[in-house]
This record gives structure tokens, sequence and C-alpha cells, in this order.
């Protein structure tokens, strides 16, 4: 039987054929001082042009606070809300999906396939819509390189990245994912070099989504002109100060975001 696509992933293939290009918005609850913030900022995001709001992060986006978030960015934006797990409790009835993620350059089995076994009968149970993606860690890592005890890829090996990304849509992935983890500037990094982005564009056929580091709008463009069709930002709207500052700040982010889209729409 044709393995179907669900509402979700309909959503994106059919937005990124319309626009080219898409930006989703990354709410991780424990990095907000309240939960209602987290809400207001994903509810700014989404009104500046965020084209979905992944929910989650590595430690301590469970429990109450994650279903407490998650409804509440539910109830308050039209757009997808999508789980992004940082173990098996990352889950909640009240997202559209999840990011159904192998960690493709993990050390441990665990994360590989094994965390996936024990979610999957949850997800089902739950109904969350499952996305196949190959999530891949890039230095420095950061907090995902640690917990996930992830052997990064270094910077310069573009190959490696590349290959490792075209092994994940053989074995099945419907999205590919390289992230170099959070406050990448801090650790002597940034975002997934443009060179990486390239070869990996390159070489799968499957969106490829960017995430970690993209602080402005050159760092966005360039992640998008070397090939990436989704761009992941969480710290540099999060960040943002004052009534409306993360919807000014999504709208920025968002306008280039289209006007990339649309070169390569019109090429």
């Amino acid at each position: 039987m044709a393995n179907k696509a669900g509402k979700t992933e309909r959503y994106i293939y059919e937005r990124l054929e319309d626009r080219g290009a898409l930006m989703f918005m990354l709410i991780d609850p424990v990095d907000y001082k309240t939960p209602d913030a987290a809400i207001k900022t994903a509810k700014e995001a989404q009104e500046g042009g965020a084209d979905l709001i992944l929910v989650g992060g590595s430690i301590g986006a469970q429990g109450e606070l994650l279903d407490y978030v998650t409804k509440g960015i539910k109830d308050a934006v039209s757009s997808p809300v999508v789980l992004f797990p940082g173990n098996i409790a990352t889950l909640t009835r009240y997202a559209d999906a999840v990011y159904f993620m192998s960690l493709l350059n993990a050390r441990s089995t665990y994360w590989i396939t094994h965390a996936q076994m024990l979610s999957a009968p949850l997800v089902k149970h739950l109904g969350i819509e499952p996305l196949a993606v190959g999530y891949i860690v890039v230095a420095p890592g950061g907090t995902v390189g640690w917990v996930g005890d992830v052997n990064l890829i270094p910077r310069e090996k573009s190959k490696i990245a590349a290959s490792l990304a075209l092994a994940g849509e053989y074995l099945g992935n419907r999205f590919i994912v390289t992230d170099v983890g959070s406050n990448p500037q801090m650790q002597g990094g940034g975002p997934v070099p443009p060179e990486m982005v390239r070869a990996v564009k390159e070489t799968i056929s499957v969106p490829y989504i960017v995430g970690g580091g993209i602080r402005d709008v050159d760092g966005l463009r360039s992640t998008l002109k070397a090939g990436a069709d989704i761009v992941q930002i969480g710290t540099a709207i999060e960040q943002q100060a004052g009534a409306g500052a993360a919807r000014r700040q999504a709208e920025l982010f968002s306008k280039a975001v289209r006007e990339e889209g649309i070169k390569r729409i019109r090429k």
C-alpha cells in the first residue's frame, strides 16, 4: 500500500510548492519566564509570518508544562503545531504532529531506534501525526549534542553531512534536519555553514530543514541561498524584548524568506 502523507505533511509540501521557502518558529517552553510568555511569542511569531510552530526542547519540555503551552499555542494560532521532542516524554495530545526523529549521528542506538520504539504506540494512541525526520547534529552541537551523545559532524566536513542525509532519505525519512544546537555563537560555532547546506541540498530530494544559530536576516538569506527549503528560528525571535517585538522580528525574517522563495519559483 502506498504511504500516504498526513494533513500536516501535505500542508508543508503544498506551502513549499506555493512559496518556495518556509520559516518554522521553535518554542522551548523551558526558555521562557512563564508558560504564557511562550504562548504569546508563538502567537506573535505566527502573526509575523511563521508558517508552522514547533514546541519542544532537549531538557524539561514535558508533562503539565508541555500540555499547557501546546494547548495554549494551538488555541492561539491557525498554523499547525508540531512537537520537536527531546525524548519520549515530549508528547502531548494537543499537538497536530510530531517530528518522529531518528538522530542519525548518535553514538547510542537509543536515539536512532530505541526511543522511537518506546514512543510509537503512544503517538498512535494520541492520534498525533508522525513526520519521519532524519536529524543530524553539526558541531558545536549545544545541549542536544551532549544529551544525544552525538558524533558531531565537523563543520568543514560537508561530504559527511551530505552522505548521512542521503542515508537518512534512503532509510525512509521524509524530511532532513541539520542543526548546530542552541547558542552556537557562544561555543565558537555559528549556523550550519553554507557549503554544508549546499552539499546536503544537492544530494537529497526530500525537503531540507536547517536550524540553529540563525540570528539575523543576513544569516537567514545565506542559509536559504545555499539551498535550505525551511529555516527554523528560535532564539532570534524569543529574545526580542518589548510589546510586539517578537512579531516585528518574525516579520523581518518572514519577508526575507518570502523574497528568497519567490526567486526560486521564478527560476
